[in-house]
C-alpha cells in the first residue's frame, strides 16, 4: 500500500497495512467506518482483522449512548465481525460512571426506549421531567422523525430549573443507510446556547479515551504509549478532534458523515473544501483515508 500526499493537505494512505507498523492500538470508530447503521462497510472487518494479525489491538471506541456489550450485540447484527477487534467501549459506559457517582439520581430519560439499558443495576430513580433532578439525552425520542429544535421549549424549561444534562451521544449527526439522523449531540448543543449545565460522555472528551487506554492496558499487559496510538474516525469533531487532543495520531475517512461537502461529481475530493472542514473543526488529521480497507 502506498501513500500520496496533495499540497497542504495530510497524507492519502490507500491502505491501514502501509502504516500498522507504526501502532500497537487502534480506536476505531464505529457508525461510518465499520458500518453504516444498516450493514458492515464492505473491507472493514478485513482492515481490522488484518491489524490485529499483525499484533496490534483494536479497540472499538463509539458514541453510542449504550454499554459496550450492548453495542457489541447490535453491531453483529449489522455484519460488524466479532473476530475482527478486542473489545467495544461506548460512550454509554461514560454515561454509567456519571452516573454511578450520582447516587439516588431522579433521572429523566430524553431518548429512545431501546436506550434504557443505561439504567440497569444503578442507583437512580427513573422519572417523569417535573421530578427530575437530572436529564440523560441519548437522542430524540423518536430520530426517524424529531428535530433538534422540537425539543427546545423542554431545554428552555429545564433551564428555568438548573437541571444538568448528560448528553451521553455527543454526535450531532449519524449516516443511516442513505441518509443522516440526528443524535443527542445536536439537542445538547442547544442547552449550552442558552446556558444550560451538559455533560459529554463520549468523544471528543477525554473521559472515553481514559476508558479505552485502561482496557487496552489490560489486554495488552502494559501500557499503551500515545505515539502507538491511531484513533480512526469520519467525524472531524468528534474522532479527529478527540484523538488529536490526547496525542494520538489520527486517520480520517473520507466517505463518512462529512463527505457530502467536499465529494465532487466524479467522487474525487475538493482539496479546498477538505482543508475547510479541518479549519472548521479545528482539527486537521495525521492522514486521510477515502474507505476503511487493509
Amino acid at each position: 500500500m502506498t501513500t500520496s500526499m496533495t499540497s497542504n493537505l495530510p497524507p492519502a494512505v490507500h491502505g491501514l497495512g502501509s502504516v500498522i507498523s507504526r501502532y500497537d492500538l487502534i480506536l476505531c470508530d464505529l457508525w461510518g467506518v465499520m458500518h453504516n447503521g444498516v450493514h458492515a462497510i464492505p473491507g472493514s472487518n478485513e482492515a481490522c482483522s488484518a491489524a490485529r494479525a499483525a499484533g496490534a489491538t483494536v479497540i472499538m471506541i463509539s458514541n453510542a449512548p449504550r454499554p459496550g456489550p450492548v453495542v457489541a450485540k447490535q453491531i453483529e447484527g449489522y455484519g460488524v465481525l466479532r473476530g475482527s477487534y478486542d473489545d467495544v467501549i461506548a460512550s454509554g459506559d461514560v454515561t454509567r460512571d456519571e452516573l454511578i457517582s450520582r447516587p439516588g439520581a431522579r433521572v429523566f430519560h430524553l431518548g429512545p426506549q431501546r436506550d434504557l439499558p443505561n439504567y440497569q443495576g444503578l442507583n437512580l430513580a427513573l422519572d417523569d421531567f417535573e421530578h427530575a433532578d437530572l436529564i440523560v439525552c441519548t437522542g430524540p425520542f423518536n430520530d426517524e422523525n424529531d428535530k433538534p429544535e422540537d425539543y427546545r421549549e423542554l431545554l428552555m424549561r429545564a433551564r428555568e430549573r438548573n437541571l444538568t444534562l448528560i448528553c451521553a451521544n455527543p454526535d450531532i449527526v449519524v449516516e443511516r443507510g442513505n441518509r443522516l439522523v440526528w443524535c443527542a449531540g445536536a439537542i445538547a448543543a442547544i442547552y449550552d446556547e442558552i446556558g444550560g449545565e451538559t455533560i459529554y460522555a463520549g468523544k471528543p472528551h477525554p473521559q472515553i479515551y481514559r476508558m479505552a487506554l485502561i482496557r487496552a492496558q489490560q489486554l495488552r499487559g502494559k501500557p499503551v504509549e500515545a505515539k502507538r496510538v491511531l484513533a480512526v474516525g469520519d467525524g472531524l469533531r468528534t474522532d479527529i478532534r478527540g484523538g488529536a487532543g490526547q496525542g494520538f495520531d489520527t486517520l480520517f475517512i473520507a466517505r463518512g458523515i462529512h463527505a457530502a461537502d467536499f465529494t465532487r461529481e466524479d467522487g474525487g475530493h475538493d482539496s479546498e473544501q477538505l482543508l475547510k472542514a479541518f479549519k472548521e473543526a479545528g482539527a486537521a488529521p495525521t492522514a486521510v483515508m477515502r474507505e476503511f480497507v487493509w
